[in-house]
């Protein structure tokens, strides 16, 4: 059963309805009783980090989350904000992060990138092994809408990068830690193929 973790911020539905069609059992969890029986995670999130991380402390979930990605080891997926909540901090807030991986939330530099912010659109991912995630995705492409980015401490954590006038971290891997800047429930096949493979990993 993969629960998915309903905080009050990210594309739960969207989310849901691709594993339905999918014919993937998902449970929408909004309490620790309702997600503690899970074997995979799925954690969205969209807006600022601090809200993200308040809202999560608020639902009662985080030690129940916590307990299940360090100590069960179950698989969970970060997407966007979701990703960027497992690092230790961010500069776009005060607040610590889940800490699940050595990383830090960095914004992008306007001047460097010579892009506008936030990043917003398609754009092309490259992975760096396919045998996870990207398992039978040719040439992936996904919708990104972000200003801040994924910066692992470890570039072996590094599981696939985008251009953006810059190279960034776009997906993480950290054992069965798993997170992805870019959002697959809004990005057509690549992302129906992405959260099947997601489905398909061994669990908990």
């Amino acid at each position: 059963m993969i629960a998915l973790i309903d905080y009050g911020l990210g594309n739960i539905q969207a989310i849901a309805n691709i594993y339905k069609l999918l014919n993937i059992p998902t449970r929408v969890a909004k309490s620790a009783t309702e997600l503690k029986d899970a074997n995979k995670v799925v954690l969205p999130g969209v807006g600022a980090f601090d809200w993200a991380m308040t809202r999560l402390s608020d639902s009662g979930m985080r030690e129940c989350l916590d307990d299940m990605v360090l100590t069960r080891g179950c698989s969970v997926l970060g997407i966007c904000v979701g990703m960027q909540m497992m690092a230790t901090c961010s500069e776009e807030g005060q607040q610590k992060g889940l800490g699940w991986i050595d990383a830090k939330v960095r914004r992008f530099e306007r001047a460097q990138s010579g892009r506008p912010l936030p990043h917003m659109g398609w754009n092309d991912v490259k992975p760096k092994e396919k045998d996870t995630l990207f398992r039978g995705i040719d040439s992936p492409r996904f919708y990104f809408l972000h200003s801040y980015f994924f910066a692992p401490c470890n570039t072996e954590h590094a599981l696939a990068t985008t251009d953006y006038g810059e190279e960034f971290v776009s997906c993480v891997r950290a054992g069965r830690i798993y997170g992805v800047q870019f959002h697959p429930e809004k990005s057509h096949d690549w992302g129906v193929k992405l959260l099947r493979n997601f489905a398909e990993l061994e669990s908990c």
